[in-house]
This record gives C-alpha cells, structure tokens and sequence, in this order.
C-alpha cells in the first residue's frame, strides 16, 4: 500500500537521492542536471510549499510538490511537479501522488492545478495526466532542450480541482 504524507526535514536525504537521480537524466525537468543538494533543497523543500513524499513498504519512493503558480491575483491557481525513484516505477506512485495532491490542492483552497512544463516527449506523465482529469492548454514550440533529442515542445496543462 503507498502511504502519502507531508515531507519531513528528516525526509531530505530520500528526497535528494530521487530529485538528483530523476533531474541528472536532462530528459524531464527543466531543473540543470548538474542542480547541487543545496539546489535540491531550495528548490523543493521550500517552507512556501507543500512537499509530499510517497512511501512503499516504509521506503520513499516518491515526492511531489505544491506550490502557488502565480503570487498575487493567480494565487488560486497551484502548481506542482512529482518525481519517482526508477525503481519505484510502474507501481502506481505516480498516480496515487496525483490524486492526492489533486485532493490536497481543493482542501488548501486552489482552484485549480496548472502545469506550466510538461515535455512533450514524456508520454507517462502526459497520459497520466490526462486520464486525471487534466488537459494541455497550450504548446510551447522547442521550449526544452532535452539532453539526447535536442529541442523539444512543453505543454502547459491544467485541471480544476
């Protein structure tokens, strides 16, 4: 059974191990593959948004986070971004972080989750997604520069919650 639950600092070094094996690949994120565990920390465990991590059999395997996507007048819209560990792959994390976090966005008081950068060439995501309610909105041409095919398009994606 996957467990879903609020990062702890204690959870850091679990997180780090899957940030920097999923963002070193350049296939994904927009996050520099070379990111540092300072950057790892500054950019997803910031006390401003709502880390998550997965747990299978007491190990985590998973993290996500949630955050405003604009300050201000589109502080009603969230955005977020979920990793798995490779070896976690296929059982299902990613979907149950999905809805948890569409479960978790509601319950804070956001409307809406927008995904602002998913590369057209990551077909899991993008189905999964899909079969979770969302849908792309718009396509930004060659937006990423994807380590092994070169210059690829993003979708921006959104859901209401």
């Amino acid at each position: 059974m996957i467990k879903i639950r609020k990062a702890k600092d204690a959870d850091f070094e679990d997180v780090w191990n899957i940030f920097h094996q999923v963002v070193r690949r350049g296939n994904t994120f927009a996050f520099d593959p070379k990111a540092s565990k300072e950057d790892c920390r500054t950019l997803w465990m910031s006390p401003s948004f709502y880390t998550h991590v997965a747990e299978l059999q007491n190990k985590i395997c998973g993290t996500y986070i949630l955050r405003k996507n604009q300050l201000g007048l589109g502080g009603h819209v969230a955005n977020a971004a979920y990793m798995v560990h490779h070896e976690a792959r296929g059982q299902g994390i990613g979907k149950a972080m999905g809805n948890h976090s569409i479960k978790q966005a509601k319950k804070i008081g956001f409307s809406a989750i927008q995904f602002n950068f998913v590369v057209s060439t990551n077909l899991a995501a993008i189905q999964l997604w899909l079969k979770l309610g969302f849908k792309i909105v718009g396509t930004v041409p060659k937006a990423f520069n994807h380590q092994k095919l070169g210059l690829v398009d993003v979708y921006i994606m959104h859901r209401f919650v």
